[in-house]
């Protein structure tokens, strides 16, 4: 079975220009995964592959140690902090060797402070983008939107985690798995960690009954993993099922960090795209609420982008009314809202008042209502109304190439100096209308202007996404703006280096909704759009999206 993975795995990499990405995938410490992952390697190397071991921990464990014999290894890089001395994997000393594939253990590791990069993934996308190939290990409990879940089984915080979008990055994903017995017995014939400490794992954290929910949560995680990448082959359905997921969010939510988590995993089962909303009322402005309810909102927006969400801030007072304009206009066929647990005195009542879960019920129409009850800390109980029937959503959606033509065919403008938000709308919408003489400029800046109004389209990370759906157009047109300074929102004090202008069909909902899904996606890679920002030509930033666009086919 492994010697077929590794010919698996051998032919992919032969058969690609692209870094490929593989992780060897664990329920915990000891399973066994670098040791799979070094007898992998060996028998590509074996095969005449180059491979090289970029970083592997072997914890002092002879029989991984054993394996290390006859492998290529980078030397690590020395790095000092606090006056402590600490060895890190050395990037660039592996972009300049070049092998075919690297061997990089322990993918959700946090690196030493003055590091290239603050996590050992991003290392691993800088990698892959190289094109070297990558083969990696994980431990289940690592991935972010399980946090919540790994801590009610085991009541242990994480606290390195990495983005669900790591695991979607991979070609191969590989369950290793033994039985729990068969663990702890390993820990007591010290195979994992020395004798004092193996004492205290298994009396805490190798206790039976949490290595058993963690195993079965890898075994169902995997599986969902797997049957998206299955779904993602099948042909096109979103033109007959286009629902998208929204998260609605607010100063006043509580454990908003459970309702993301629990969104993405959902967005990730349906394969949908999937927005976190946030309506600022006139009582949420930054003159009225305290820094630390404003430090909350920033870490929670900063961690729905992380999730794989695209963010979205409004403003208005009739919070209901925000949050179904925006879900007609992004054809939102499911909502998810926490429960604050507010509740209204009888006089209320009698005037007919209503809380925002109960009118959103009410006035909602073809929209499925998610309401989580996030009162309680551990968030244990979960009230579904109208909750979606997930057999009959699971279908997976695998754009044809066609559709993607607004994107590779878009205009580039490069700007070397600050430029205002409007200002920059002008001239990439000029380019819009050389693509298009049909386009009337002035009704779609008006347009553009006006759709800036209802809620800003700087989406964070230094990205904006202007857009606006036009009556008489009769396919999307898209222009793209780099700025390495910024472009400036002056309303909002928002700045942004890279600007997606994209206009669309009024009559076709369903291709709006699909760039839209594919600009969050290109821009959430944060190696990708250092490479955007790096380029000094036109065409090289041309021929970097029509690549990556190609990648993500």
């Amino acid at each position: 079975m492994e010697s077929n993975r590794a010919d698996s795995f051998l032919r992919l990499i032969q058969q690609s220009q692209q870094g490929k990405l593989k992780i060897y995938v664990g329920y915990c410490a000891g399973v066994g995964k670098t040791w799979q992952m070094l007898q992998e390697a060996r028998r590509l190397k074996d095969n005449g592959i180059d491979v090289v071991v970029g970083l592997v921990e072997t914890h002092k464990r002879k029989e991984t140690e054993a394996l290390l014999s006859g492998l290529d290894i980078i030397a690590r890089k020395s790095l000092h902090y606090r006056g402590i001395e600490i060895t890190e994997m050395d990037i660039d000393a592996i972009l300049l060797r070049r092998p075919s594939v690297v061997l990089v253990d322990e993918l959700a590791h946090t690196n030493v402070p003055g590091s290239r990069n603050s996590k050992r993934y991003e290392d691993v996308e800088e990698i892959l983008a190289a094109g070297i190939h990558v083969i990696s290990t994980l431990n289940i409990q690592h991935v972010e939107s399980l946090y919540e879940t790994v801590e009610h089984a085991t009541g242990v915080k994480v606290k390195e985690r990495l983005p669900d979008r790591i695991l979607g990055l991979a070609d191969q994903l590989v369950n290793v798995d033994i039985t729990t017995d068969d663990l702890r017995q390993r820990l007591t014939e010290g195979k994992i960690y020395v004798p004092d400490r193996s004492e205290a794992a298994l009396s805490n954290f190798f206790k039976p009954e949490n290595l058993e929910q963690l195993r079965e949560l890898t075994l169902r995680e995997l599986a969902a993993k797997l049957d998206a990448k299955h779904r993602n082959q099948l042909p096109d359905e979103s033109a007959y099922n286009p629902d998208q997921l929204m998260v609605c969010l607010s100063s006043t939510t509580q454990n908003c960090e459970a309702i993301l988590r629990y969104a993405s995993r959902i967005a990730g089962r349906l394969n949908r795209n999937w927005y976190a909303v946030y309506v600022q009322t006139l009582s949420d402005s930054p003159t009225t609420i305290d820094a630390r309810v404003q430090r909350m909102l920033s870490n929670t927006l900063a961690l729905a982008q992380q999730l794989g969400a695209t963010v979205f801030t409004y403003k208005g007072d009739d919070v209901v009314k925000t949050i179904l304009q925006f879900a007609r206009e992004y054809r939102v066929g499911h909502i998810i809202i926490g429960n604050s647990g507010r509740k209204l005195s009888f006089w209320q009542r009698i005037l007919g008042r209503q809380t925002i879960v109960e009118r959103l019920i009410g006035e909602c129409r073809g929209i499925s209502v998610i309401v989580l009850d996030t009162r309680e800390e551990d968030a244990k109980k979960r009230r579904k109304v109208s909750a979606p029937n997930l057999n009959n959503l699971l279908s997976g959606i695998k754009p044809q190439d066609a559709w993607k033509e607004p994107i590779r065919n878009a205009k580039v403008v490069l700007w070397e100096s600050i430029i205002e938000m409007e200002e920059a709308f002008r001239e990439l919408l000029h380019e819009c209308c050389i693509a298009d003489p049909d386009i009337d400029e002035t009704s779609a800046l008006r347009a553009l202007l006006e759709r800036e109004k209802q809620g800003g389209t700087f989406i964070g990370e230094e990205i904006a996404i202007p857009h606006a759906r036009l009556e008489n157009l009769k396919k999307p047109v898209i222009a793209i703006g780099i700025n390495k300074i910024g472009i400036y929102d002056k309303e909002s004090s928002n700045t942004a280096r890279i600007m997606f202008l994209m206009l669309s069909p009024l009559s076709d909902p369903n291709s709006h909704i699909r760039l839209l899904g594919l600009i969050s996606t290109l821009v959430s890679e944060i190696q990708w759009r250092n490479m955007i920002l790096q380029a000094s030509h036109k065409n090289e930033i041309t021929a970097l999206i029509k690549g990556k666009v190609k990648q993500l086919q």
